[in-house]
């Protein structure tokens, strides 16, 4: 027996060991940070942008420093896609990272040839990958280098910006706190705070503007904000800037301009509901408007209109599947961006386990001017009946892509021709995509649709954040719905079976020149059904519409 026992003692303790100079180079940069759980996405921020990559070294001594099983370190750093996790044993990636935007508005701008082309160009020392979508559609194809967002990319652009070290985001033009509060900023928050608005009234007037949650789902705001103060306390606030839906980019265009106009809003949202701290996530693709978020929040810290709750700026780590709200809680708590089950609702329990106000940074955006020009203004701003404005983020085929902020309850065909200025010279209108990727497609012969929330449900289609692409006779609809499925395929998080096989297997199908449409019906139906979230239950949408509406072209 005692020759048994001696054969199974090991000579070293089990598991990987941690190597003491990665532990005191961890250390280091994570200085006196406290060693939280909920910080561990933002500890490996911190060591991929010092070294370019993840080592098992690194994980090993992050897990150890933060008394943490190695296995939970290494699913989060392998779960986004910002994390370039390399395995013991494995070649160290170049130190330049270009990722090209395949989304569908770049692809159509030609981002399949860059994507063959840059490699052979930038060579060995640089890595070059495909990426979702970057936020930044309206000026497709965008290649990112490093941090850098080149836009209208030409082969010769990104060398160019890869030759001179132009990696780095560039801070737009902003409207800073200094001159926000010269033109009357933060008053609204002063006027909360000392008693001069009541709660309820302020409920009110955002139900009697018709303020829903713009980040697609549509909620009504005030409904939300009153809900959330009847929980218990303490209540806290989450504010989803994860924008990652293909063609969407309008929180970009904000926080690139008005940003306190935000943080106004924001506060006010936060005081009446009760929150005592506020969380901002921010994906990782906006550089540019982390770095102005970081220096605003300091500057209004540092001198305050008035009694502030803490506030906490996140980074995201690059996963589409963080802009569902309980995804987007469970990355904030430095987990895996996997999507809750519900009920129980965030409302009531979110974030730490507590009632959570969570909203899309445009409804916040909003709050100053419904409140300062009253509720009817912004309700008689739509059209067809429909109540207020929104912000359609417009790519594609048409000569004035961008940000334009129109009635709700218009249609594509006046969204194009009042505000886009037309299609292309020799395009016709012919496809259009009224909610991003997964809003479905409508053909042009439905282009007099009111465009809001509930006006598209008969056609199979929803209208999301209002990211509208525009598709002209050079397009196809089902080569449009590959792109879109390869998207969610690859966003899918893989926790619920349904979405996790069903995008592949529909991914599959419709690669085929002949859709087997009896078999694609019933696979969305059971990924309609059965999926956690909205991601497998809209991933569908595309397909559907395009067997709908466009079946003639699969003859």
């Amino acid at each position: 027996m005692e020759a048994v026992r001696s054969k199974k003692r090991r000579g070293s303790p089990k598991g990987r060991q941690v190597d003491a100079s990665a532990l005191s180079r961890v250390r280091g940069l994570l200085g006196d940070t406290p060693r939280r759980r909920d910080l561990l996405i933002e500890f490996l921020h911190r060591i991929q942008d010092k070294f370019g990559h993840l080592s098992a070294a690194h994980l090993a001594a992050l897990a150890s420093e933060m008394q943490m099983p190695m296995a939970e370190v290494f699913e989060v750093a392998t779960f986004y896609h910002h994390f370039d996790v390399v395995r013991e044993g494995a070649a160290v990636p170049p130190a330049l990272t270009v990722r090209v935007c395949e989304s569908l508005s770049c692809e159509m701008a030609g981002s399949k040839a860059l994507l063959e082309k840059l490699p052979g160009i930038l060579g060995r020392e640089v890595c070059v990958k495909s990426a979702p979508c970057v936020g930044r559609c309206a000026a497709a194809p965008v290649v990112v280098v490093h941090q850098n967002p080149v836009e209208h990319a030409t082969v010769e652009k990104v060398a160019m910006a890869e030759r001179s070290g132009q990696t780095e985001c560039k801070i737009a033009e902003y409207i800073d706190c200094r001159t926000y509060r010269k033109q009357g900023g933060y008053r609204l928050l002063q006027r909360c705070l000392a008693n001069q608005i009541d709660r309820e009234e302020l409920f009110v007037s955002m139900d009697k503007a018709g303020l829903r949650g713009l980040g697609g789902a549509g909620f009504p705001a005030g409904r939300k904000w009153r809900l959330v103060w009847n929980e218990p306390a303490p209540r806290l606030m989450a504010v989803n800037i994860d924008e990652g839906e293909p063609g969407t980019f309008k929180d970009r265009y904000f926080l690139e301009r008005y940003p306190h106009r935000f943080l106004e809003g924001m506060l006010v949202a936060a005081w009446s509901a009760g929150c005592s701290e506020i969380y901002i996530y921010l994906r990782d693709e906006y550089a540019g408007c982390r770095r102005i978020l970081e220096k605003e929040l300091d500057v209004l810290a540092a001198d305050p209109p008035c009694a502030l709750p803490v506030i906490h700026l996140r980074r995201g780590a690059g996963a589409y599947i963080c802009g569902e709200e309980s995804a987007m809680i469970e990355s904030i708590e430095g987990k895996r961006g996997m999507p809750r089950m519900r009920p129980p609702y965030v409302a009531e329990v979110g974030l730490f386990n507590r009632p959570t106000l969570e909203h899309n940074m445009e409804t916040c955006y909003w709050v100053r001017d419904i409140v300062e020009k009253g509720p009817e203004w912004f309700a008689g701003q739509g059209r067809r009946g429909r109540k207020g404005l929104r912000s359609f983020s417009v790519s594609g085929r048409v000569n004035n892509p961008g940000v334009h902020i129109a009635p709700a309850g218009i249609t594509v065909n006046e969204l194009i021709d009042e505000y886009c200025g037309g299609m292309p010279d020799g395009q016709e209108f012919y496809a259009y995509l009224p909610g991003g990727a997964s809003g479905g497609i409508l053909p042009a012969s439905l282009g007099d649709i009111a465009l809001d929330f509930d006006t598209l449900d008969e056609y199979g289609c929803f209208i999301g954040s209002a990211a509208v692409i525009v598709l002209s006779d050079r397009d196809k609809a089902w080569a449009a719905a590959r792109n879109l499925m390869r998207f969610f395929h690859d966003e899918s998080c893989g926790q619920c079976t349904p979405c996790r096989v069903g995008t592949a297997k529909a991914l599959a199908l419709i690669e085929d020149e002949n859709w087997d449409a009896q078999l694609l019906a019933e696979l969305s139906r059971a990924m309609a059904d059965a999926s956690i979230c909205g991601l497998g239950q809209a991933a569908p949408n595309p397909l559907l519409c395009v067997m709908k509406y466009f079946s003639h072209e699969l003859e």
